[in-house]
């Protein structure tokens, strides 16, 4: 659902903000924690900085953190950056005209879904996958 880069950009920020201290993490140290080519990351995670999800520092105890608390960071703030999960869907079918008034063969079905998708994106909160990670959940 999610291209590689916005997968690794929730990633990355996920384990970022799992971080109880806070404390700025290295993009090298990251890359090897989840196992991506580390120039990729860095590069991903500059446009997290640019995009007001995180903040950098340089230097030897740089790193990136959060630029806001996880709760008021929402997926859509971060996956947004890379993805388009706003609602504005394609057609499943690849017409490039596809509306309620001249819907394809999926229309109606796959139009409630994007919808349920969107939702989920800009209601669900770093926090809350943080959270839900702590009570057992996968991620």
């Amino acid at each position: 659902m999610l291209t590689q880069t916005a997968e690794y950009a929730l990633r990355a920020v996920l384990t970022i903000a799992a971080d109880p201290e806070g404390q700025p993490v290295g993009a090298a140290r990251l890359a090897d924690t989840l196992g991506i080519p580390q120039n990729y990351l860095s590069k991903t995670l500059h446009l997290l900085a640019r995009a007001g999800v995180l903040e950098s520092t340089r230097g030897k105890l740089g790193g990136f953190r959060l630029a806001r608390p996880a709760q008021r960071i929402a997926l859509v703030d971060v996956v947004g950056v890379f993805d388009d999960v706003t609602g504005r869907r394609a057609c499943l079918m690849g017409r490039p005209t596809c509306s309620d008034h001249n819907a394809c063969a999926a229309h109606a079905r796959w139009k409630g879904v994007s919808e349920q998708v969107a939702e989920f994106f800009r209601d669900t909160s770093v926090a809350d996958l943080i959270a839900d990670r702590g009570k057992g959940g996968r991620g």
